[in-house]
């Protein structure tokens, strides 16, 4: 009985897939919680414009990048176990500060409830959202300490426990949590405000900002007694084992005394292939983000729907619903192409996401076929999404196709800086055009459209074309495979 309970392999390591599933589910929640409180709940009571959001998301994502830099860093220093607590944990404490914000702002402007300060007017308005903003980017930056390890973390969790040809799968499972989180999210932060609200407690926001953030306190329950390595693993047994390590031998960088020697920070930006990592990240991150940032207030802007009305919650539930699926097949299509066409991982890779680059285009045309139904740009955006996704979990996954594994996390935060400063760019940019846009109305132009809507076309446009000028770079930098070898 125990010789063939040694040689029936044992699937732990899906285990902690799913584990980092929840934990990316609970990050982007964390994460969706503002934008799609902002507009209904939390501009109102602040008097916040499109540009005072804009300026949160972009700190919140120049203050990611910075934080990325460092975040593999740190989880390769301190170990995959406890440098994931210590991200999970600093971002949900982050999460919940903002519930905070409103009663910092009142002690700071000496007014004694919600309904005095959103009836405020001139110069105690804009004072409001001046101070107001500054708490909000102060919890936002807590926030983005902490969420940028999530990342740097799972991926190496991913490379202890999946063999190469596995990795992109894994990673797409794990990484549709983003989709998955930014799925649950209209479906229950918007009700759970309102319900609040509806109880008198607060704006009704801050409660959705306590709950959401509490489940990231669960989640460290279960990765204390659950994670360690898999050789370390009462749950791992050796037919596991041996399959997770199949390709140990392959490893990119064996150093010349057996011992794995790892890159220092500064050795990690002479090779090609961190630049080429780095630019997928920084042309595409930002897209992804500010449809995660913005859609509900596009939804709301434009059409008319809140994000706690009834189509509101619909439209964004399906946007999310459709990255949700397709975005799963982004793992297995270059595992086809590496088991049936017998490709090389990276080869693979970079034709799959070859083909999901094209996935973003029809967002060329959200705006214009929104002019039929609000439900097309709901559909496009969400392609859009699922291409993204796809993206995302193979340019994540060409990390472990060439660099040792001591500097899988390291690589990732580099890459996760880069994409932090796309996202600002965007967000940012987005904000500004978009308040500049809607007090130029008809004067400002583009493409047949005009004011605001002319300034939503023009970033749809960038979002558009945005992964085959990264895939282009990409391959111009490292056109076939070349693992590091680190000597």
């Amino acid at each position: 009985m125990s010789i063939n309970q040694n040689y029936k392999k044992t699937n732990f390591r899906w285990v902690m897939c799913a584990l980092l599933f929840v934990a990316t589910t609970v990050n982007y929640m964390d994460r969706q919680v503002l934008s799609l409180t902002w507009k209904d709940f939390i501009a109102p009571e602040f008097h916040w414009t499109d540009a005072n959001y804009g300026d949160i998301t972009a700190v919140f994502s120049i203050v990611y990048a910075i934080c990325m830099l460092f975040a593999g860093r740190f989880v390769d220093w301190m170990g995959t176990k406890k440098g994931f607590l210590w991200a999970i944990g600093v971002w949900s404490a982050g999460a919940c500060l903002h519930a905070a914000c409103g009663w910092a702002t009142m002690q700071v402007e000496g007014i004694g409830s919600v309904a005095e300060m959103t009836a405020a007017t001139g110069a105690i308005a804009v004072s409001i959202a001046t101070v107001s903003v500054w708490f909000f980017i102060a919890a936002r930056c807590i926030l983005a300490l902490g969420e940028a390890g999530n990342f740097p973390a799972a991926i190496k969790t991913t490379a202890e426990y999946f063999p190469k040809k596995d990795r992109a799968f894994a990673t797409s499972v794990f990484n549709a949590g983003a989709s998955v989180g930014a799925l649950a999210a209209p479906a229950t932060i918007p009700l759970l405000a309102q319900y609040f609200k509806d109880q008198g407690v607060g704006g009704g926001w801050e409660m959705a900002f306590i709950i959401i953030g509490a489940l990231g306190f669960l989640w460290m329950f279960f990765w204390v007694f659950l994670y360690s390595k898999p050789r370390d693993s009462k749950y791992v047994n050796k037919a596991e084992l041996e399959y997770i390590e199949q390709d140990k031998d392959d490893e990119p960088a064996p150093a010349v005394d057996g011992t794995e020697r790892k890159l220092s920070f500064v050795e990690c930006f002479k090779f090609k292939q961190t630049w080429a990592f780095a630019v997928g990240k920084f042309f595409t991150d930002g897209v992804w983000w500010f449809y995660l940032f913005w859609a509900p207030a596009y939804f709301s802007d434009q059409y008319g729907y809140s994000s706690s009305s009834s189509m509101g919650i619909m439209l964004i539930f399906t946007l999310y619903l459709i990255v949700t699926i397709l975005s799963l097949y982004g793992g297995y299509l270059p595992k086809l192409f590496v088991e049936k066409q017998g490709m090389n991982p990276y080869a693979g890779r970079m034709k799959a996401m070859l083909i999901f680059a094209f996935l973003p285009l029809p967002a060329l045309f959200a705006q214009s076929m929104g002019e039929l139904s609000v439900w097309w740009p709901a559909i496009i955006i969400g392609l859009a999404g699922a291409g993204h996704q796809a993206w995302s979990a193979n340019l994540f996954s060409t990390i472990g196709d060439m660099f040792p594994k001591s500097a899988i996390a390291t690589i990732t935060g580099i890459g996760g800086m880069a994409g932090g400063v796309g996202s600002f760019l965007i967000n940012k940019g987005a904000g500004a055009l978009f308040t500049y846009s809607e007090g130029m109305g008809e004067a400002f132009t583009f493409m047949g459209f005009e004011g605001k809507q002319a300034g939503y076309m023009i970033v749809f446009c960038i979002c558009a074309l945005a992964y085959l000028v990264a895939w282009s770079i990409m391959k111009t930098l490292v056109p076939k495979y070349k693992p590091i070898v680190v000597r």
